[in-house]
């Protein structure tokens, strides 16, 4: 059967509302089918369960943000200079989103063992751009020779993920865009050699 693009991403949509309002567990079928204005049964024409939802709308979302990550390693920037738009990307890419943002850092964190093995799955090609740009500011000199690229990559990685969870568990009151000059700033001076 083939599914209708605009109807998918629709209700990909729908779900990230339905679950940032309502939160994972209490996002019923019906509640993400109304917010996306289809019927109940029309969900289950492009996704199996709630599960496949949050994956999808997990994998979709992601893939957005990693496009624009792509984009900025293609750019002739110093590694430095990349992390800093990988940072601020993120930071834009959630701070544009609120729905998402809460979603992203609060509901898919409070699913199933198996499910965030799914969603870490979907993580995986952003940590291998991060992966890269830390490669390059090595091998170019500008971070430490002597970092270990999996302990630079949590760190890197923890840093961005945990000060995005600060801001929405404050409910967004601050500017999350300010902070990345400052994140960037502080990331650097461990990673300098």
């Amino acid at each position: 059967m083939k599914r209708d693009k605009p109807k998918y991403k629709q209700i990909v949509d729908a779900a990230v509302i339905a679950i940032a309002e309502n939160g994972y567990h209490q996002a019923q079928v019906s509640k993400i089918a109304k917010e996306a204005g289809v019927a109940d049964g029309t969900i289950y024409l492009y996704f199996k369960n709630k599960e496949e939802i949050l994956i999808s709308v997990f994998r979709e979302k992601m893939g957005d943000f990693v496009e624009i990550v792509k984009n900025a390693i293609k750019k002739d920037i110093t590694a430095t200079e990349k992390l800093y738009e990988m940072i601020e990307g993120h930071f834009r890419w959630l701070h544009s989103d609120r729905h998402l943002a809460i979603v992203t850092q609060l509901e898919l964190r409070q699913s199933n063992k198996d499910l965030r093995y799914k969603i870490n799955e979907v993580l995986k090609e952003y940590l291998v751009l991060l992966d890269s740009i830390l490669k390059e500011g090595i091998e170019k000199g500008e971070f430490d020779g002597q970092i270990d690229i999996r302990l630079a990559r949590q760190m890197v990685f923890g840093t961005i993920d945990e000060t995005i969870t600060s801001w929405v568990m404050n409910d967004q009151k601050y500017d999350l865009l300010k902070l990345a000059p400052e994140v960037h700033r502080l990331i650097l001076n461990g990673m300098k050699s």
